[in-house]
């Protein structure tokens, strides 16, 4: 992506908000931005975004976004920084060969995996079998709340959870140890459950993530430009919804969640070439509203085989090397549908294999090491000198479950496949002693918060 093609995106999306516009299905937001200086369209619900209205809230979106963990620590996101990495949302739970509805059970598991790959900075809640129908918000938050000290980001599903999602944030910490986030349902549309979660969410620090999901060929233009330019648009009218109510509200861009129609099979894919294509996209359109960008590793893949391996090794270095400053993935088969800690413990060796790539070769006077080049001689060895003691460790990856050895170990081990190997890994992450998040008095106070709201929603 280059400077003039963002720019050429850019007028295309403020185009398409100038005319026709996006339907704003909440009465009291529609409301606030005809005050805010928007101008009506020609449909009900249909709001036209003037250009300087536009341009003006998103100057007022920060630069830097600061997600917080439970340790007095957390990360900061920014448009041209290091990439943070988080897990994704589900449906159901994947362990060896099992396939099922994740419970909550699962997510503790899941989570106690995620809490000890150290190139996960952060957690998503999940949807939940055995919670009621519509909770699994504030339920998974409060689980999450004592299994993980990572950032938690949720799921919103209506909005009184939002409400008691709130009220949580204000019982563990004053700072943003939970975001939340909502996707523009388009072509060029905010539902009102989207608003209004925007809504109840404001005004209380809670970053929060600005989704276009365009798909390829269904809502929005077959041509990738296209797409971007409906999802750029719908980012930018949530973009403008979220500082009206909540002026400098942290915000991330997120158009990485576009994906692609394949014609022949009707299935949304979501691990196609033109996915990182899209995610860089998402990265340059970050980098040219001075925001930070976000985008989703993914997988068509049913378990944890070749294609994933292939699909989200090729997914996470291309969005590294893109400089996506937010990235979704870890952990994730069948398109968001479902997750495994095998996945997990996977996805974690190629992150830390891609990263060790894009570091790169220092170039200096000690690695050319000439000197100790000179002292060991012709014919000499290396691998008893002071220099390969200092620099081995830092200067080589060493991975945990990639198998290194000779056949004959591979054969001592069961011809052990990498499959096997992260499902070993997994269960030795969940079957570790957790230390529980909470202090007694916060997971009191989060239980009566949960227990309030699932008897007002019986």
């Amino acid at each position: 992506m280059t400077e003039e093609a963002a720019e050429r995106i850019h007028r295309a999306s403020l185009n398409l908000l100038d005319n026709p516009g996006v339907r704003i299905e909440h009465e009291g937001i529609y409301k606030a931005l005809m005050q805010a200086g928007a101008k009506p369209g020609t449909d009900a619900q249909v709001v036209r975004f003037p250009n300087a209205l536009v341009m003006d809230c998103v100057g007022q979106v920060p630069t830097e976004v600061f997600f917080a963990d439970r340790k007095g620590g957390g990360h900061t996101v920014t448009p041209d920084g290091v990439s943070r990495v988080w897990s994704v949302p589900g449906l159901n739970y994947q362990r060896r060969g099992s396939h099922r509805l994740m419970s909550r059970a699962d997510l503790v598991d899941f989570a106690h995996v995620l809490n000890q790959l150290g190139e996960v900075d952060g957690i998503f809640g999940a949807a939940l079998s055995d919670a009621p129908t519509g909770t699994g918000d504030v339920v998974g938050l409060r689980i999450l709340a004592n299994a993980t000290h990572k950032h938690i980001r949720v799921l919103s599903f209506t909005p009184e959870g939002a409400d008691a999602l709130c009220a949580m944030r204000a019982v563990v910490a004053d700072r943003p140890w939970f975001s939340v986030g909502f996707t523009a349902h388009g072509p060029l549309r905010w539902t009102h459950l989207a608003l209004e979660i925007f809504a109840r969410t404001a005004g209380h620090g809670i970053p929060c993530t600005v989704n276009g999901e365009p798909m390829a060929g269904v809502s929005g233009p077959t041509t990738l430009a296209g797409a971007a330019a409906v999802g750029t648009a719908e980012i930018l009218a949530g973009l403008v919804v979220n500082q009206v109510l909540e002026p400098g509200r942290p915000c991330v861009y997120n158009l990485g969640l576009a994906h692609i129609f394949d014609m022949r099979t009707a299935i949304a894919v979501t691990g196609a070439p033109e996915n990182h294509l899209l995610a860089d996209v998402s990265a340059a359109m970050g980098r040219f509203y001075h925001l930070p960008s976000c985008s989703w590793v993914s997988t068509e893949s049913m378990c944890v085989d070749g294609q994933a391996s292939l699909e989200k090794a090729i997914g996470f270095l291309t969005h590294l090397q893109s400089g996506v400053s937010l990235i979704w993935g870890v952990g994730q088969l069948e398109s968001e549908m479902t997750l495994s800690p095998a996945q997990a413990v996977s996805d974690h060796e190629i992150l830390r294999y891609a990263r060790r790539y894009l570091r790169g070769m220092e170039v200096t006077e000690e690695t050319l090491a000439v000197d100790v080049t000179r002292a060991v001689g012709i014919s000499g060895s290396f691998l008893d000198t002071d220099h390969t003691l200092a620099h081995f460790r830092s200067e080589f990856f060493e991975p945990s479950v990639l198998f290194r050895q000779k056949r004959a170990n591979w054969t001592a081990r069961g011809n052990q496949t990498l499959y096997d190997a992260a499902e070993d890994c997994a269960d030795a992450l969940i079957g570790r002693d957790h230390t529980p998040q909470l202090t007694d008095d916060q997971d009191a106070a989060l239980s009566d918060i949960e227990a309030a709201f699932l008897a007002q929603r019986r």
